[in-house]
């Protein structure tokens, strides 16, 4: 989703004449698109902007005007102009269609001479003195605008994402989303499938639906509750000219209704693959981490797929260590691991997050065991992999070609339909082309073959 905002962003300086550069020395205007899902992204973030405020101090420039927007920004707020006193804005994840039209504005009044105050030699710069502009507020309509796409590369783009809604309106206790993105608003079904056939007409031959809750999409109040929309706006993509494939991420186990679980049979361009986020395999956990469904109804869900879509892949998100985890909790949690088949995942150790209800509560699985736990849970998941792309030995998978591979002299990168990476031999030519790929060796996180 950050992907998708940062895109909708730079598309937003393209439309204003501005162009993107790839060597940060050379910008006028640096903006850090911020997360705030865990610690370490913060500080990375924090890391850059300080960087890139770096950059001016040597020669006392005025440029790059600097900014830091999303999650962390929104969650943070004027704390960041405490930190940093010479960042130039800071603006919220309500704010995203309106970044270059802030930047661009102060960017033009430093250029007359107007906005950060220059300041003694010497002297340090503070709160008091800066001039940083800062806007977390709501914006009831912001949801509608993140629609922009930057221009095709030599009109080659394979795949796109399109964001359907912002926000969440869930209550997992570990979770800063709901505070940092607001309340749950699906846009228009209309307005996505008419940003599916503009994409689609460019060349785009896969589209990634985005949401905080994907498949909530048109429960908000605004949009009448309507339990049917998300399976209703997938018919709608499937039946545009041009577009070959579709996903989307990341679903909730809360309203994956028999309706989307029939989709994946009935509907030829719905990709073989879902990302369902299990998070435990306690019931216990489960309850104090405010998921609202127990083990057994997830892997009743699983089970419903596999029947539908035999080939399925299916990943999912595991968190360890959450307060109060015992040996039989994390047990339990291995062996629904299994019983499901996962050969994707995102395994985490828990750490606390600032402004969310777990964070309240003492952190009381000690680091050592949260590692161990840790690399177990990445042990099966090795071992499940393996065992998942040994079936593709010898057989012949269609694969959309998406970009250069990132080694190896005339290699490239592309898809199955079951979401695995596949590495072969082929041209620029190729790319956003549906290609028949023969899978002759494999490791844990890619299959590796030639186009046949």
């Amino acid at each position: 989703m950050n992907d998708r905002d940062s895109e909708d962003i730079a598309a937003q300086f393209i439309e204003r004449g501005w162009e993107i550069t790839e060597d940060e020395t050379q910008a006028d205007v640096a903006v850090v698109n911020t997360c705030a899902v865990r610690e370490q992204a913060e500080l990375k973030a924090i890391g850059k902007l300080g960087h890139l405020i770096w950059l001016r101090k040597p020669i006392d420039a005025d440029f790059p005007i600097v900014g830091a927007v999303g999650c962390m920004a929104q969650n943070r707020g004027a704390d960041l102009v405490k930190l940093m006193p010479d960042i130039d804005f800071v603006a919220g994840t309500r704010q995203t269609h309106r970044i270059a039209e802030i930047a661009i504005d102060i960017f033009n009044k430093r250029k007359a001479g107007i906005g950060h105050p220059k300041l003694p030699k010497g002297a340090k710069r503070t709160p008091k003195t800066s001039a940083a502009a800062v806007d977390i507020s709501d914006n009831l309509q912001s949801h509608l605008y993140i629609n922009k796409h930057l221009p095709a590369p030599s009109s080659k783009r394979a795949c796109a994402f399109i964001s359907i809604m912002q926000g969440c309106q869930m209550n997992c206790s570990y979770c800063i989303v709901p505070k940092v993105r607001g309340k749950q608003r699906s846009r228009p079904l209309e307005d996505i499938v008419s940003e599916a056939k503009r994409l689609a007409d460019s060349g785009v031959k896969e589209i990634t639906l985005l949401g905080q809750v994907v498949n909530a999409f048109g429960r908000d109040s605004e949009n009448a509750k309507d339990p049917a929309a998300f399976t209703r706006l997938l018919r709608a993509i499937n039946d545009i000219d041009g577009i070959e494939r579709i996903r989307f991420t990341s679903p909730h186990p809360s309203y994956f209704g028999d309706d989307l679980i029939n989709a994946y049979a009935e509907l030829p361009k719905l990709c073989e693959y879902v990302h369902l986020p299990m998070q435990s395999g306690s019931d216990t956990i489960l309850k104090a981490m405010r998921r609202p469904y127990k083990i057994s109804s997830f892997l009743k869900i699983i089970d419903k797929l596999r029947d539908r879509k035999p080939n399925i892949s299916i990943s999912t998100d595991v968190i360890v260590g959450y307060p109060n985890e015992t040996d039989t909790d994390f047990e339990q949690t291995r062996q629904a691991f299994k019983t499901a088949g996962f050969d994707m995942a995102f395994i985490f150790k828990y750490s606390p997050r600032m402004g969310t209800e777990s964070a309240r509560l003492p952190d009381s699985v000690p680091e050592e065991v949260k590692e161990m736990r840790n690399q177990i849970l990445l042990g099966d998941l090795a071992e499940q992999s393996m065992r998942y792309h040994d079936k593709f030995i010898g057989t012949t998978q269609e694969v959309l070609v998406e970009s250069a591979a990132k080694r190896g002299e005339n290699l490239f990168m592309g898809r199955t339909r079951t979401h695995r990476k596949a590495i072969f031999r082929a041209s620029p030519d190729d790319i956003a082309k549906l290609v028949n790929v023969k899978i002759n060796s494999i490791t844990v996180t890619a299959l590796e073959g030639e186009i046949v």
